[in-house]
């Protein structure tokens, strides 16, 4: 065969998984019964229409995740189910939290689709942004990130949470993509190497962010949520952050050594301090200066303390080895 054969049969014959793959979009809800009817109808909305453009295969289909909803959100996902084939799902026992349930629904579909997307159910992540992604995963693209371009209405407060959660993030050395959701597109073979990750503590944006595959990055609006309330408050901010931080960095603990490397060195000078004065005859009488180093250092260390358990706690975790979900249910 020539080398004009063999450019000839590359040009007709490309990566079909690349051209037209089969695609699975991923998203996770809990009590989104407000919600869930305007997403589903979207987001199937643009599976069709990729499907008769010819960029998707007719196999692809939007998959949900119920984290446990005590609402109607499972009931509505049932009748989506039987009237739409695009429309499938998974029920699990109880609320494992956002980050596992992403986790469940990405290991489900594994083996049926060549790329996935998962997103949120509230709307705020742009649904058209789905043919970027696509764009990006053609041109050879492992992971796809989607990035917030503005934040919308979200108040100021939540603005304020998330700046400070990156920044805690970077600073602690923890790899993350800056003002990156769980909106993504990963590859089948991405996906095939996060069934390797065998961790309890699941952060996947650290997950993804330390694979090494080629990855992309693009930016979409944000949009306020079609209806209801957010469910993302300030303790489940912060113990995603507490997650990232311990899961991947152990800076926190490098701190507490260099932190008690300069109280010693400070203890050792104040000591030599006290014992010139003392010999001078300067000594000067008062509790303020013992009671207030005992508070000081009793505090410091009641915090290192805590810190040292939290790691402790999650070793204590891992070493179980309990399931990371449960699945209840699944509408095929």
């Amino acid at each position: 065969m020539t080398k004009d054969d063999l450019n000839y049969h590359q040009t007709i014959a490309p990566d079909q998984t690349r051209i037209r793959p089969r695609l699975a979009i991923v998203v996770p809800c809990f009590d989104e019964e407000l919600v869930i009817r305007e997403s589903a109808r979207r987001i199937v909305a643009v599976l069709r229409d990729l499907r008769e453009k010819g960029q998707i295969a007719s196999e692809s289909f939007l998959y949900f995740v119920d984290d446990g909803s005590t609402d109607g959100t499972w009931s509505l996902i049932r009748e989506f189910n039987q009237s739409d084939r695009e429309v499938k799902a998974l029920k699990l026992a109880r609320n494992f939290g956002h980050q596992n349930a992403v986790l469940a629904g990405l290991l489900s579909v594994r083996n049926r689709a060549d790329c996935v997307i998962s997103m949120d159910a509230d709307l705020q992540h742009d649904e058209q942004s789905i043919y970027s992604f696509l764009d990006k995963y053609r041109l050879g693209a492992d992971i796809v990130y989607g990035v917030r371009s503005g934040s919308g209405s979200v108040p100021i407060s939540k603005k304020v949470g998330s700046a400070v959660f990156y920044w805690l993030m970077t600073t602690m050395g923890a790899k993350v993509v800056k003002d990156h959701p769980d909106y993504r597109l990963i590859s089948a073979r991405v996906l095939d190497t996060l069934a390797d990750y065998k961790e309890v503590n699941v952060f996947l944006r650290g997950i993804f962010a330390n694979m090494g595959f080629r990855s992309e990055v693009i930016y979409f609006d944000v949009h306020d949520r079609a209806a209801g309330t957010t469910h993302y408050s300030w303790r489940k901010m912060i113990g995603l952050a507490l997650d990232g931080v311990t899961s991947f960095s152990v800076v926190p603990l490098r701190m507490i050594a260099i932190g008690g490397v300069l109280i010693t060195l400070i203890a050792l000078a104040m000591s030599v301090f006290i014992i010139v004065s003392a010999i001078r005859g300067d000594v000067v009488p008062g509790w303020a200066s013992t009671v207030l180093p005992i508070y000081v250092l009793g505090g410091i260390q009641m915090m290192t303390i805590g810190l040292v358990a939290e790691y402790i706690g999650k070793i204590y975790s891992e070493v179980k080895q309990r399931p990371r979900f449960i699945s209840e249910q699944e509408l095929q």
